[in-house]
């Protein structure tokens, strides 16, 4: 059967981010892409304007019925808006049991738009957390995750080890919030070993960039890369997409070209 990757994320009406980046990035490395939408979101390149949560049950169907036809390889996870909605997903986990869980927390939309309701971080952290094979946050939401601030390197490291304590197999923490002037600075932490992805920070103002490198990971590891080559190759594949990005609408945001990067 041909290898299938799920997205369980949200959908953003703008086309750059979410449920569309997902698929755009498993058709361009050459997997199958299913998705179940957790959330619809009403955006452009200017912001949020309006988030609907799909019923539970609804959820669950779309998650079941991907199980039910198609080799699920990977899984990969992205907004999750409420605890209703975390536990759906971590109790299909559970039951389907797929061979790994890329987690993105995602929790603040590039234009500042909360995403995930302040109630749902402890079932992140509790239910979602332990599933996950590679957990992917950015510097507010590896924040929010281990509960303190994140000034530096140090500081970035010392996230990583928390969500590893927290249940996380692996946790890349991706460096392009911390201060500007040198490279950005991703940093990989397993029980075993660190790793550190360095790529020329580029001056642009991004949407997608976080949906689309753990979807990547996710497409990387349905493919046979461990957990290094993977992120490694998801992070160039990243690079790669931004130095080819676009601007579609009015606003300052670039999309990524996800078919360029894959060429």
């Amino acid at each position: 059967m041909v290898r299938s990757v799920l997205t369980i994320a949200g959908s953003d009406s703008g086309g750059g981010a979410g449920i569309q980046a997902d698929l755009r990035t498993f058709a361009a490395h050459g997997v199958h892409g299913l998705s179940a939408i957790a959330a619809l979101t009403a955006q452009h390149t200017r912001g949020v304007t309006a988030v609907h949560v799909p019923p539970p049950d609804f959820l669950q169907a779309q998650i079941d019925a991907c199980f039910d036809d198609f080799d699920v390889r990977v899984v990969k996870l992205g907004m999750l808006a409420d605890a209703a909605v975390i536990g759906v997903v971590a109790d299909a986990l559970a039951r389907h049991a797929p061979q790994a869980v890329v987690l993105d927390p995602v929790m603040v939309a590039t234009s500042g738009a909360r995403l995930l309701e302040p109630a749902a971080l402890d079932a992140l952290r509790s239910r979602l957390l332990p599933l996950a094979s590679i957990v992917t946050p950015n510097i507010p939401e590896a924040e929010l995750l281990v509960g303190r601030p994140i000034a530096g390197a140090d500081d970035a490291a010392a996230a990583a080890e928390a969500l590893l304590a927290l249940g996380a197999d692996a946790a890349l923490v991706k460096g392009g919030h911390l201060p500007v002037g040198g490279p950005v600075v991703d940093r990989l932490h397993t029980a075993h070993a660190t790793w550190i992805f360095e790529h020329a920070r580029l001056p642009v103002d991004a949407h997608g960039t976080g949906c689309t490198l753990a979807s990547a990971i996710a497409a990387r590891l349905a493919l046979g890369d461990d957990v290094q080559a993977a992120c490694r190759a998801a992070g160039d594949y990243v690079h790669r997409a931004l130095e080819r990005a676009y601007r579609p609408g009015r606003g300052d945001v670039v999309v990524l070209d996800h078919f360029g990067a894959a060429r």
